[in-house]
């Protein structure tokens, strides 16, 4: 495939993957997949990539895992002759032949790429496995100049997370880790930055001053598939809060970095963090819904929540007095990806009664976090006519405006591709994550009774007064609109 990549983009140097998982669930759908599109686009200078898992498999045996992976969870066509191409950047390795057999993989890969060939190790493993993963790297002495990307959660308190980053730091520096995010990864979220730093109408009124409340919203209309086992030691919270919206929140509320570079786009996010209050157990809802407890592999007696609402705050000049509403659970009425700022409103109304004014709550500017990447800002207007009617109306963006919907990475991709790079920006830090299990400790102590909530349903009522006297902004009053057919 012949496409010009824009400088910067990939790495410049050739890359060793060694991925750890890779008959797993996350690597079958996402990773595979993605290595495959930047492997084919021309985003590596060159690759090779060493699978390794607790399958006892030959090359043959996983390399028709990847062909399934492909077939399966692709999402662009994967001809033969570039699946051939692919097949011929894999090894595999059974973490049962130790760190020799992996070590002389490796080897391989990096002899067939020239001695400028950079290592990148992926940890698509659960949290208990990683520091067995990271061991195993360290005997096969594959540790110096390599990089290393870990999957969340990154402990699951103040003290595991402590104890985690401690014993990484034994074998890996902290400019070598790279914590992933995928929804930081994501096009839209980048397009916070952009939207909030380069246009001068949107940046004087980021504020106490203008802005009334902030709501991120998340929530699934999935249940727990086969992650049964993993959800009953997290819950939503631990699993989507530290770990997503949390992130999100720092995209959102940071100051103006000096630069567009990893160590200050890290340092304003961390100061976010640092600036949060303690969670106040009191303004948090926590749920379940109905029939949890009946799921395979669930404790009969759980109270694990399935759903999680709070109300959080950021004690600092800019975000003094304005609440952070976060939401986020299974099984809900509709899957969605939304910020949503609502501005304050106008001191006083020079409108007749019955004008409409006010009738539908504030301005809103709304960010879409799916992959489809849309913009929202809703206004009053007059509706046509005689008399002084308003009607709530709105100026939409969606990425398929531009044309250049192809040119979107998927979020796994970009992120994948800044860590070859070395580019830290979309990670997350040892300092924000310990930082962040500390605002939550007083919640982890002390955690409301859990309420249930029907399948379908948006969670437990008792979320209405959580963000009382304002309303949940989903679901929407108006659809997004949906540009016609040509």
């Amino acid at each position: 495939m012949s496409r010009k990549i824009p400088p910067g983009v990939g790495p410049k140097h050739p890359q060793v993957v060694a991925l750890f998982g890779a008959t797993g669930d996350l690597a079958r759908r996402k990773l595979i997949p993605g290595l495959f599109h930047l492997a084919k686009a021309g985003f590596l200078p060159g690759a090779r990539i060493v699978g390794v898992s607790l399958d006892e498999l030959d090359r043959d045996g996983f390399l028709g895992i990847a062909k399934g992976s492909l077939d399966q969870f692709a999402t662009r066509k994967v001809g033969e002759a570039d699946w051939s191409a692919f097949a011929e950047l894999i090894d595999y390795v059974p973490i049962s032949a130790g760190p020799e057999a992996l070590k002389a993989a490796v080897g391989r890969a990096g002899e067939a790429l020239g001695a400028d060939a950079r290592l990148l190790h992926y940890l698509s493993v659960p949290p208990k496995a990683a520091l067995s993963a990271v061991s195993m790297l360290k005997d096969a002495g594959l540790v110096e100049g390599a990089r290393i990307i870990m999957e969340k959660p990154f402990g699951t308190d103040l003290a595991s997370a402590i104890d985690l980053n401690a014993q990484l730091h034994r074998v890996f520096s902290e400019g070598q880790i790279f914590r992933i995010d995928h929804f930081l990864g994501k096009e839209p979220a980048q397009n916070i930055l952009a939207f909030r730093f380069a246009n001068g109408l949107f940046e004087p009124i980021w504020n106490r001053n203008f802005i009334d409340h902030v709501q991120i919203d998340v929530p699934e209309t999935l249940g727990l598939g086969s992650r049964a086992g993993f959800y009953e030691q997290t819950g939503a919270f631990r699993d989507m809060v530290v770990t997503h919206l949390f992130q999100i929140l720092g995209f959102m509320a940071m100051e103006a970095p000096t630069s567009l570079e990893p160590k200050p786009i890290s340092e304003e996010k961390n100061k976010v963090f640092r600036s949060m209050a303690p969670l106040d157990p009191a303004n948090v809802v926590r749920g379940q819904y109905s029939g949890y407890r009946q799921e395979e592999g669930v404790d009969p007696e759980s109270d694990v929540e399935t759903f999680v609402a709070l109300k959080c705050q950021i004690d600092n000049w800019r975000w003094a007095g304005v609440p952070f509403f976060l939401r986020t659970g299974k099984r809900l009425a509709e899957g969605s990806r939304i910020i949503s700022i609502a501005f304050r409103e106008p001191p006083k109304s020079m409108f007749p009664a019955g004008s409409g004014v006010g009738a539908q709550g504030p301005d809103h500017l709304t960010f879409d976090l799916a992959d489809a990447s849309k913009v929202s800002l809703s206004f009053y207007g007059k509706r046509p006519g005689p008399g002084m009617k308003l009607d709530k109306l709105s100026l939409q963006f969606a990425m398929s405006d531009t044309g250049l919907v192809g040119d979107v990475l998927e979020a796994y991709e970009r992120l994948i591709l800044d860590a070859m790079r070395g580019d830290h920006t979309l990670f997350t830090t040892a300092e924000g994550i310990e930082r962040l299990w500390e605002v939550s400790t007083p919640l982890l102590e002390t955690p409301p009774p859990v309420r249930l909530y029907e399948p379908g349903s948006w969670g437990p009522k008792s979320i209405h007064q959580l963000v009382a006297p304002h309303a949940w902004r989903l679901p929407f009053e108006r659809a997004w609109r949906v540009k016609p057919e040509a």
